[in-house]
C-alpha cells in the first residue's frame, strides 16, 4: 500500500473508531456511567479531529481521488458522495454543538442534541467507509492535483 492509499485508509479508520466510541458512550450514559460517558466521547471528538486533520493534508497536499469505476455509476456515486459531504458537514456541527452543551453542563439540551447527533454520526460513518471501499477497493480510481497546486498554481 502507496502513500496514497494508506492516508485514506487511517483516516477512514479514525471516523470508524469516532462512531465505535460514540456508540460506547451512548450505552454508558444510558447507565448512568457519566465520568466514562464524558472521556468516551472526548476521545470520539479526538479521532474525529484526526480524521480531519488528515482528511484535509491530504486533500491540500495530494489531492482527491477521482472515480474509478464504470462511468454509468459515476453519477450516483457523485450523488451518494454529495449526500455524505452534506451529512459530515451536519454531523460536524451537531457534534461541536452537543459537545460544547455538555461540557457547560446544560444537560436538558445536551441530551436532545446527543440522540439526534449520534444517529447522523453513525450515518456519516457508514457512507464514509462507503466511499473508501469504492474508491479505494473496490473501483481503484486515479489522483487529481492537490489542491494548493491548483490554488497556487504550483
Amino acid at each position: 500500500m502507496d502513500l496514497y492509499n494508506i492516508m485514506p485508509a487511517i483516516s477512514t479508520s479514525f471516523i470508524a473508531i469516532s462512531a465505535i466510541l460514540v456508540a460506547i458512550g451512548w450505552r454508558q450514559i444510558i447507565k448512568r456511567r457519566i465520568v466514562q460517558h464524558k472521556r468516551t466521547m472526548t476521545l470520539a471528538a479526538i479521532a474525529a479531529v484526526i480524521f480531519f486533520v488528515i482528511y484535509v493534508s491530504r486533500t491540500a497536499f495530494v489531492g482527491n481521488t477521482a472515480w474509478g469505476g464504470p462511468e454509468d455509476l459515476k453519477t450516483i456515486y457523485t450523488v451518494f458522495l454529495i449526500f455524505h459531504i452534506v451529512l459530515a458537514t451536519v454531523a460536524a456541527v451537531f457534534g461541536l454543538t452537543t459537545l460544547y452543551t455538555g461540557y457547560k453542563e446544560n444537560y436538558a439540551k445536551h441530551k436532545k442534541l446527543g440522540r439526534f447527533t449520534a444517529v447522523i454520526w453513525f450515518i456519516t460513518a457508514i457512507t464514509g467507509v462507503t466511499v473508501y471501499v469504492l474508491l479505494y477497493i473496490m473501483y481503484p480510481g486515479g489522483h487529481t492535483k492537490p489542491v494548493l497546486d491548483a490554488i497556487l498554481g504550483w
